[in-house]
């Protein structure tokens, strides 16, 4: 809904906009809230944490800036993961009447020292600041910024500048991640390599207490649909598969299944017209189970990330639910499965930490997410520890660390003040232990996948399995016989390996069998070298993009004296350790 009093800009579309992430770099301590701990890699930071150089080592544009980008019609610049240096250089060199940040709430530092150069160097420029950290208390007191916009702002956006706030929305063309790179290796970089990203909605309206989305987008029960129906999502889909050359989407929603007119329909266009999709979600488990298997496997549902949270945790979403058996019916059926479980619910105590641990890696998902149990400002969570004063003061725990992989930053009922980062750490590890490389589950699902519907005889299926399973053949077949190498003296992982590379060879024959030792000696030597180089206190960090949409590329020719921005291509910096990055 429009906020009361929602501000307009004297200029309209004719000002001049610019949109940008928080500065870098990321993966290091500093004064403005970065921490090596807490890098700009979701998978790295969250789910394969301790996994070294079998880590999914992955980025992730700004989304949200670049749907803002697509739905203005004023001359628009986006920078992406700039350093303090560009972004500075950007906009001293440079005019713009609106300025837009978006962060987090750990990002704090940040977005304060960028509204302090933009009044230093723009001070005629309205600052407009968005993202999580909209909902973090006293906010206008911290940072000085004109406009805070809680919720969505693509919307805010086109009517802060005069614009049709009905007009269907375009979604960017943009693929998923970029820098991708696992045991030392590159990613697929070639034309539909990557997922494509899909934003069909924003918000939850499961409402968990903890969930900062939910909280942003109005809570329990709200959320804002971009697309309402299946024949708006079937055709923006389209149009990326065109431009992007896609044949996978990562769908950035939520709970995209919970809306299941949506997707019974999407499924009914994909199968009229034949489309061998492949279609990565979030989902809740309750709203999984609304699904038949034949479903969602006829939907091309190949990748989910599923909250398990705990077993005795009291949520709606896993109501009834058994998830073992779910992720057990799942991965059989080829369905990659990201279980999410929470450290220090209000039950957890030392004494127990042990089976809460046990119980979440005995789910054997491809991924696991371990996060410490955290208020987040604007949650329900957060409101009942700022009610019963056991919130920790900023003072004695900066908003810089509070970011879920580290301290709690309140006082728990039962585990005391520190104990916390050695149990999250313990549940990485046991999960990497027990049930080894993400990589390697990985491989083990798609194997499944491949074994029961290779050779279905709905066409449309048997295509999209086979162009998933492709890489078994060569790539993850030497991959399997990399671990089978490194782990010579782990006989737990050393058998599973072997017992997958065995599977492998049966079902692919005997040219995989000439190409695994081939490929899998180049990646045991690229696995050796990365693991020399994260001992030596190797990071990663994104490249920066510098974008203009139409209407700014075509301000800029009208004034030909104008310095042009740089377009980069996506570029990963791998060759400086954290400590000297930027130096």
């Amino acid at each position: 809904m429009p906020e009361r009093n929602q501000p307009v800009h004297p200029l309209g579309s004719r000002a001049r906009v610019l949109l940008a992430s928080v500065f870098g770099p990321y993966a290091r301590d500093d004064e403005y809230g970065s921490r090596r701990m807490n890098p700009m890699e979701l998978y790295q930071n969250q789910v394969t944490r301790v996994q070294g150089g079998f880590s999914l080592r992955m980025f992730h544009r700004s989304f949200g800036l670049m749907m803002i980008q697509s739905n203005i019609e004023a001359p628009c610049t986006l920078l992406d993961f700039p350093t303090l240096e560009a972004f500075t250089e950007d906009i001293r060199k440079n005019t713009y009447d609106i300025i837009g940040i978006s962060g987090i709430v750990p990002n704090i530092g940040k977005v304060r020292k960028m509204c302090e150069l933009i009044r230093r160097y723009r001070p005629d420029a309205a600052i407009v600041i968005g993202g999580h950290i909209s909902n973090k208390e006293g906010l206008a007191e911290i940072i000085d910024a004109d406009h805070i916009v809680r919720g969505e702002g693509v919307r805010w956006f086109q009517r802060y500048l005069g614009q049709d706030d009905q007009a269907p929305i375009i979604h960017p063309l943009a693929i998923s991640g970029f820098g991708g790179r696992m045991m030392g290796i590159g990613l697929d970089n070639r034309p539909g390599g990557t997922a494509a990203i899909l934003i069909p909605s924003v918000g939850c309206p499961m409402g968990c207490n903890f969930c900062s989305t939910s909280a942003l987008f109005g809570g329990k029960g709200k959320f804002v649909n971009f697309f309402e129906t299946g024949d708006e999502l079937f055709a923006a889909m389209c149009k990326m598969e065109e431009k992007l050359k896609v044949k996978s989407f990562f769908t950035l929603d939520e709970n995209f299944l919970l809306h299941k007119k949506r997707a019974l329909r999407l499924l009914d266009l994909m199968e009229a017209n034949g489309k061998s999709w492949a279609i990565y979600v979030f989902s809740s488990a309750r709203v999984l189970k609304s699904y038949t298997i034949d479903q969602l496997v006829r939907l091309g549902i190949g990748w989910v990330w599923m909250g398990l949270e705990g077993e005795e945790s009291a949520y709606d979403k896993l109501e009834g639910v058994d998830t073992r058996a779910l992720v057990d019916l799942l991965q059989s059926h080829g369905i990659r499965v990201l279980g999410s479980s929470i450290i220090g619910l209000e039950d957890h105590r030392p004494e127990n930490m042990d089976a809460i641990i046990d119980y979440a890696i005995g789910h054997e998902t491809v991924f696991h997410q371990f996060m410490l149990y955290t208020p987040i400002p604007g949650t329900p969570l957060y409101e009942k520890h700022r009610q019963d004063g056991s919130l920790l003061p900023e003072a004695e725990f900066p908003a810089a660390d509070a970011h879920g992989q580290y301290r709690f930053n309140y006082r728990h009922p039962y585990i005391p003040a520190g104990l916390e980062e050695q149990y999250l750490l313990e549940a990485f590890q046991r999960d990497f232990a027990v049930n080894g490389p993400s990589l390697l589950r990985l491989i083990r699902v798609l194997l499944n996948g491949w074994q029961r519907y290779g050779k279905d005889p709905r066409p449309r299926i048997r295509k999209r399995v086979a162009w998933e399973s492709f890489p078994l053949r060569s790539i993850y077949a030497g991959a399997v016989w990399a671990m089978r190498q490194w782990y010579r003296d782990d006989p737990r992982q050393k058998e599973k390996a072997a017992q997958l590379l065995k599977d492998i060879y049966m079902a692919f024959g005997w040219k995989t069998r000439l190409l695994a030792p081939l490929i899998g000696r180049f990646a045991w030597i690229a696995l050796k070298r990365e693991e020399a180089r994260l001992a030596a206190g190797w990071s990663y960090e994104p490249c920066s993009f510098h974008e203009k949409n139409a209407a700014a590329v075509a301000l800029e020719k009208t004034h030909p004296a104008r310095q042009k921005a740089e377009v980069r291509e996506p570029r990963l910096v791998i060759d400086q350790p954290a400590e000297t990055f930027g130096k």
